[in-house]
């Protein structure tokens, strides 16, 4: 197991420590809302889609040219801005939902009760402003023993200071250390600021794919990464 760190930075100091039963309130919090920060970027990018803006000037044109109405026009832009805000909030919020009704349910039994997983937080003083979390591969290719890295959040108040990097570092030395050969991990596309960190600390893309059709209409894909450890 690695050892716990404490790191200083120009804001305050942070340490990386064990997930504790303490921590079952303020992880799933810290979760939810890192998840639920990408909904505005995703309404924004639905919102620059060659099919949005063809909606959104073809449409109301239409309906004055039928209706010689703008005010129907304006209740139609209205209702297709609703639209499309609750159609890019309804994945996140669905994934929390499943998340916090699987592995987040009980995250010493999904990451604590057997050898080779984990689950870290980031702490600044009595606050937890950070996570990270490891889980072995059950069908990794042959000769190759994986760690899957989950749940990296850090607190919108707490970025720019490293915790991110550290938490990462922590999952990889872990993997060293329980001899792991690679650690692959999952994110979307719309998390750009986690794939640049992932890339920059050594990750590779090895592919991508889209989660579902609603996914596939926006252009938003899954993007695979993978870190290779040197074997010992």
């Amino acid at each position: 197991m690695p050892r716990s760190e404490t790191q200083h930075s120009p804001m305050a100091p942070y340490h990386i420590r064990q997930y504790q039963d303490r921590d079952h309130n303020r992880v799933p919090d810290l979760f939810i809302r890192g998840m639920e920060e990408h909904i505005p970027a995703t309404f924004r990018h639905a919102l620059k889609l060659p099919q949005t803006l063809l909606l959104l000037l073809g449409g109301p044109l239409a309906v004055v040219l039928v209706s010689d109405s703008w005010l129907l026009a304006i209740i139609y832009i209205f209702f297709l801005l609703l639209l499309l805000w609750l159609l890019a909030r309804q994945p996140w919020k669905a994934y929390v939902a499943k998340c916090l009704h699987t592995d987040m349910a009980d995250i010493s039994k999904s990451y604590l009760s057997e050898r080779g997983s984990g689950f870290w937080v980031a702490e600044s003083g009595d606050q937890v402003v950070g996570m990270v979390a490891g889980l072995p591969v059950k069908d990794a290719p042959p000769g190759r023993k994986q760690l899957e890295l989950f749940r990296l959040s850090v607190s919108s108040q707490h970025r720019g200071q490293g915790i991110a990097k550290a938490l990462v570092r922590t999952v990889l030395q872990f993997a060293r250390d329980q001899g792991y050969s690679d650690v692959v991990l999952e994110t979307s596309a719309m998390q750009q600021g986690a794939v640049t960190l992932y890339l920059n600390m050594g990750f590779w893309r090895t592919g991508q794919y889209f989660m579902s059709v609603f996914w596939r209409l926006l252009g938003i894909p899954i993007v695979q990464l993978k870190y290779s450890l040197p074997s010992a």
